[in-house]
C-alpha cells in the first residue's frame, strides 16, 4: 500500500532513484574538482623580465658601476643610451644629475649650477648623469663622485653632418644658406662664419661637444692633443655605426646585466612625409634626422657625392681624426674581447631585443606614426617635415612586465620629466629647497606640454603659442638664429 501510495503521488520509484543518483553523483564531481583545483594550482607566470636570459653570459667578480657620466653628443645615437641609463637608474633608484631645463646649459660651457638641485661640491651625491652639455671637466667633477664612470659616443662626421643639416638648417646660418649639403660641401667657407651664432653645428661637432676649440685650425699636433685630452678622462668612446658591439663592451665595462643594455629602434622616421608606398624607415641607431619646425618646406637635399664627403671630411678634419683614432681604438677592444665571444654575446643581445618586443611590443614591434599610437603620453614629440615613429605597448600586460616595456619606449622629453617629478615632488617646490637655483628653463617644459604638433595631435595650441617665438632645438629650448658674436667658445 505504501508503495501505491508513493508512486500514485510523489511519481515512481525509479523517478526517486535516478534522482538521488544523479545529486550523489553531482556531490562527488564538486567535491573532486575542489580537490583538483587545489592541486592544479600554479604559480604566476614569470615576467620575461625576471627570465635568466635577463642578465647574459656571466660576467665574472665585478659589481656593478652607479656613479656614471655619460657625454651626450649629437646625432649619433646617444638618446637610446641615454634611454639605458635612464632605465637603470630609475629601476634602482638612483639619482641623476638633472637638467633644469632639458639640457645642461648647451651651447655654453657646462657649468654645475646649471644641475637642478646642486648645492655645492659633494653636498647631494648623484649617481647618473647624460643630459646634452659642452664637456667642462672641472664643473663635472664638483658635481659627479671621483669613481665616476666617463663613456661618450663617436659617429662619421660624414653621416653626422648629413644628419645636423636637415635638423639644424634653419637655425645655423651656415646651413640656411646653403640649397643643399652638396652646395654646403663644395665650398663651406663661402657660407660659414665662425662668430654666428648655432654655426657649431656645421663645424667639428663633435670636437665642440667635447669642450674644445672647433673652429681652431687643424694640425697634427692640435689633433693628437685633443685626443689625448679625451682619453684621460673618458675610459670608454662608443662608436654608433657598431651599435651592438659597443653595448657589448660598454655592459661588461660597468658589469651590467643583458637587459640594461638591451633597447628598441628609438626615433626611427619616415623618408616620405606622407608615408604610404615608399615610405621607409631609417636604423633608428643613427638615422635621426628630423627638420625645421615649418611644415611646408621641403626636407633638405642631403645628396653627396663621393668627391663632396671627401671635402666635408676635410672640413671637419678634427672630428674625423677623433674618429679614425677612436675607431681603432673600438676594434682593440674588441680583439681583446675576443671576436668569437663578441659575435655570440652580439647574438644574444639582438635575440633578447627581439624576444622583449614580441612580448612589449603590438604587430610584433613595427614602429608607427605619432598620432596613431593611443597613449598620447608616449607620442614621439615631431619635426613637421619627418614624422617620428613611435610604438605601441601590447593590450593586457601585467603591471610589472608593461612598466618596463614603458621604460624601454618612453620617449626622452617625457622620460626626463618623469624622472624630475620623482626627485622633486610637486609638494617639495624648487624655493623650498635651500641652494637650489631658480628653473630658468621651465618654460622649455611647459612649451612641450601645451604645444600638440610635438606629439602628433591636431589643433591649435592650447597655450597660444605660435612660431614666432623663434626656432627651437628637439628638447624645446630656443635656438637663436641671430648672427652675432658667440663669446663662449673655448
Amino acid at each position: 500500500m505504501l508503495r501505491g501510495l508513493v508512486c500514485g503521488r510523489l511519481g515512481p520509484l525509479w523517478m526517486w532513484k535516478a534522482l538521488l543518483l544523479f545529486v550523489a553523483i553531482a556531490f562527488a564531481g564538486q567535491l573532486l574538482g575542489i580537490i583538483f583545483s587545489k592541486s592544479s594550482v600554479q604559480p604566476a607566470a614569470r615576467s620575461i623580465f625576471s627570465s635568466p636570459d635577463a642578465q647574459g653570459p656571466s660576467l665574472g667578480p665585478c659589481r656593478p658601476h652607479t656613479h656614471i657620466m655619460f657625454l651626450k653628443t649629437h646625432k649619433t645615437a646617444s638618446s637610446t643610451v641615454l634611454n639605458m641609463l635612464y632605465r637603470f637608474g630609475e629601476e634602482r633608484g638612483l639619482r641623476f644629475a638633472l637638467p633644469l631645463g632639458y639640457q645642461l646649459g648647451y651651447p655654453l660651457p657646462f657649468s654645475a649650477h646649471r644641475v637642478k638641485g646642486y648645492r655645492g661640491p659633494r653636498v647631494v651625491e648623484f649617481h647618473i648623469m647624460g643630459n646634452h652639455m659642452r664637456f667642462n671637466k672641472a664643473e663635472v667633477e664638483k658635481v659627479m663622485p671621483a669613481d665616476t664612470f666617463y663613456f661618450s659616443i663617436i659617429r662619421d662626421p660624414v653621416a653626422l653632418a648629413e644628419s645636423s643639416f636637415a635638423y639644424y638648417k634653419e637655425v645655423a646660418p651656415a646651413f640656411r644658406k646653403a640649397k643643399g649639403l652638396g652646395d654646403f660641401a663644395d665650398d663651406p667657407g663661402k657660407y660659414y662664419d665662425p662668430r654666428a651664432r648655432n654655426n657649431h653645428y656645421a663645424r667639428n661637432l663633435l670636437w665642440f661637444d667635447f669642450g674644445m676649440d672647433h673652429n681652431a685650425n687643424f694640425s697634427a699636433v692640435l689633433a693628437r692633443h685633443g685626443e689625448a685630452v679625451v682619453r684621460q678622462t673618458f675610459k670608454l668612446v662608443l662608436v654608433s655605426e657598431f651599435f651592438d658591439q659597443s653595448m657589448i663592451l660598454l655592459r661588461h665595462a660597468l658589469c651590467w646585466p643583458l637587459d640594461a643594455v638591451v633597447s628598441f629602434s628609438l626615433n626611427a622616421r619616415q623618408q616620405k612625409p606622407d608615408g604610404g608606398a615608399g615610405a621607409a624607415l631609417t636604423d633608428g641607431w643613427v638615422g635621426k634626422v628630423r627638420g625645421g619646425r615649418l611644415p611646408a618646406k621641403a626636407p633638405p637635399n642631403l645628396f653627396l657625392t663621393e668627391e663632396q664627403r671627401e671635402k666635408l671630411r676635410q672640413w671637419n678634419a678634427l672630428d674625423w681624426h677623433l674618429y679614425q683614432a677612436f675607431n681603432r681604438t673600438f676594434w682593440r677592444e674588441v680583439a681583446a674581447f675576443g671576436a668569437a665571444r663578441m659575435e655570440r654575446e652580439v647574438a644574444l643581445l639582438r635575440s633578447r631585443r627581439e624576444a622583449l618586443a614580441g612580448a612589449c611590443l603590438r604587430d610584433g614591434g613595427k614602429p608607427v606614426e605619432a598620432h596613431r599610437i593611443r597613449d598620447k603620453t608616449i607620442r614621439p614629440f615631431q619635426s613637421g617635415l619627418v614624422k617620428i615613429l613611435g610604438y605601441e605597448l601590447q593590450p593586457g600586460l601585467d603591471n610589472g612586465t608593461r612598466m618596463s616595456c614603458l621604460r624601454m619606449i618612453r620617449p626622452e622629453i617625457q622620460y626626463k620629466d618623469t624622472l624630475d617629478a620623482k626627485q622633486f615632488p610637486r609638494a617639495q617646490s624648487p624655493q623650498a629647497l635651500p641652494g637650489l637655483q631658480s628653473p630658468k628653463l621651465a618654460s622649455d617644459r611647459s612649451f612641450f606640454k601645451l604645444d600638440p604638433s610635438r606629439t602628433g595631435e591636431k589643433g591649435r595650441d592650447p597655450g597660444g603659442r605660435t612660431g614666432e617665438e623663434g626656432p627651437r632645438d628637439w628638447d624645446g629650448s630656443r635656438l637663436l638664429s641671430r648672427n652675432r658674436n658667440d663669446k663662449t667658445r673655448s
